[in-house]
């Protein structure tokens, strides 16, 4: 009776880790939708879209499940899903885009912001030496992401005003109301799924033996990963390769500065010191390896994406 017991409890807690996945993805999704229509109407360029309202929109399941496990003691697994989020982005969602198709972006155009990940991933390197993540080191991190953005969308500004070719309308139909719409119903959808996927990720653990980092590293990251991937192949149907690229390496800015910072914020937390042995020096590398492709190339080919997805699975094995 027991065993019959442990059996359907285990397969309740897979259902429910599987329906928050769900919930996470359409969240994410709708969130975006709204998201991008809003940007739309308000003429943001598609590079700026990708950095900001995708990148912050496709972080969103990455913040919600991040703030219920940190609420629910279990930092283990917020501290697994960011990193882990940031290693899928790119070893994981660029890689597959990439191999789909050959993805141009001037380097110039996004160089910024791949210094600033590879700036705020060393800054994560060293408070992890600290051994915790402090509300002052929160404050830092969100007050950076905030003046990311502001300063983004000033010098978007600047540039419409020194182009000379006139302004084209928004041709985006949708009213306000709407896109207000989908962005609460992004966030309700965000919010169940994330307790969902926290009730289901915490009983697998227990259940298997297997640690609540691993956990984040593997399952949550892959899982608040797939509205960047199906963002990326929604820009790849497009021929977008700015807003791809874009939503990557913002995305992954946005997890360090304001998933991290923001969840510092409300619960500081500890960090231990086997992230810098393995976990934290590969996230580095995957970002690292984007600057001198892009700055050589100014695009990845094929053949740089099953370099990407080869590390990512030797990573994962390494992992498990």
């Amino acid at each position: 009776m027991e065993i019959t017991s442990n059996f359907s409890n285990i397969w309740f807690s897979i259902l429910a880790l599987a329906g928050g996945i769900l919930l996470l993805v359409a969240g994410g999704e709708t969130l975006i939708s709204g998201a991008v229509k809003l940007a739309g109407r308000l003429g943001m360029s598609s590079l700026l879209i990708g950095l900001t309202v995708v990148a912050f929109g496709t972080s969103m399941p990455e913040l919600f499940v991040s703030l219920n496990a940190t609420l629910q003691n279990h930092p283990d697994i917020m501290i697994g899903n960011v990193i882990g989020s940031n290693i899928a982005n790119i070893g994981l969602v660029l890689a597959l885009s990439a191999l789909l198709s050959p993805l141009a972006i001037h380097f110039s155009r996004i160089a910024k912001e791949l210094y600033l990940v590879l700036l705020a991933s060393l800054l994560l390197f060293g408070i992890t030496w600290t051994g915790v993540f402090n509300r002052i080191f929160g404050l830092l991190f969100v007050a950076a992401i905030i003046a990311y953005t502001v300063s983004s969308y000033h010098r978007e500004v600047r540039e419409k005003k020194n182009n000379e070719a006139p302004r084209k309308e928004a041709s985006d139909s949708h009213s306000y109301t709407s896109i207000i719409s989908f962005i609460i119903a992004g966030l309700l959808l965000l919010a169940f799924g994330s307790t969902l996927f926290i009730n289901g990720a915490v009983d697998v653990a227990r259940h298997f033996g297997v640690s609540e980092l691993v956990i984040g590293l593997t399952l949550a990251a892959v899982g608040t990963s797939l509205p960047e991937l199906a963002s990326c192949i929604s820009a790849i149907r497009r021929r977008e390769s700015d807003i791809l690229v874009g939503n990557i390496v913002g995305s992954n800015l946005f997890n360090l500065l304001l998933v991290m910072g923001g969840t510092a914020i409300v619960v500081p937390f500890d960090l231990p010191s086997h992230l810098l042995r393995r976990d934290l020096p590969a996230m580095l590398l995957f970002s690292a390896f984007l600057v001198p492709v892009l700055y050589r190339t100014h695009r990845l080919q094929r053949h740089h994406g099953a370099i990407l997805l080869t590390g990512y699975i030797i990573y994962l094995y390494l992992l498990i």
